[in-house]
């Protein structure tokens, strides 16, 4: 009779595997090694982690050195990670925190851009003249950057577990069962985050609303 075969490792498992391994190696000082041996976390996780990046930056460069920063954060504090805790959800909280941190200091940064060109007269001139003709409107634009941004500020006021449970349930598509199997919570508990979650970026994004102001926004009423 023909032996069963061994039952495959989960996602998580395997995730657990590699990272007691990297850790090994990291401790014996073998660095080629354990880097060589997470580039299998990297190759699991990178497209998800892209598409999470993107979602709360928007910029596919950004997005791209994102997810490079948090893989090597990740690298280098291995030792912190528990192994009863899955990796993905590990590394998820790294790079949502460094996206939020490449998010305030974009902002620090608008605030010394230059103005926009005048005319001979000193009047600001119409973006219609120097911006691309082709996409959305100039006024689409402005829109759409004041959104994306009062949407980053209403997710970094959201508690930290809040906003991971969001993230995955919106941004890469879990379901409550996955992420009650990610994250250790029960399906119940997970569902009653979501919906706090989700009703309290309404209120922050309702119109109106003083609490997020995109940077322009409080500009304006100075």
């Amino acid at each position: 009779m023909a032996e069963a075969s061994p039952t495959p490792l989960t996602t998580r498992e395997a995730d657990a595997c590699v990272a007691i391994d990297v850790k090994a190696h990291q401790a014996a000082g073998r660095l080629d090694a354990a880097r060589e041996r997470f580039t299998e976390l990297v190759d699991r996780h990178q497209r998800r982690a892209i598409r999470i990046a993107f979602h709360y930056l928007r910029e596919a460069a950004d997005a791209d050195e994102a997810v490079q920063d948090a893989f090597v954060k990740s690298y280098l504090h291995l030792g912190t990670f528990r192994e009863d805790l899955p990796f993905e959800v590990w590394f998820t909280r790294i790079l949502i925190n460094g996206c939020l941190d490449r998010l305030k200091a974009r902002r620090r940064r608008e605030r010394w851009i230059a103005p926009p060109p005048v005319d001979t007269m000193g009047v600001e001139r119409d973006p219609a003249e120097y911006l691309p003709s082709r996409g959305p409107s100039p006024e689409e634009l402005v829109l759409l950057g004041e959104r994306r941004e009062q949407l980053s500020v209403a997710l970094g006021k959201l508690p930290e577990r809040q906003r991971l449970i969001f993230t995955l349930s919106h941004f890469d598509g879990q379901t409550s069962r996955e992420v009650s199997a990610m994250t250790g919570l029960n399906e119940s508990t997970v569902r009653v985050h979501l919906f706090r979650a989700i009703r309290r970026l309404r209120s922050l994004l309702a119109p109106g609303a003083s609490h997020v102001k995109s940077r322009g926004s409080r500009r304006a009423h100075r």
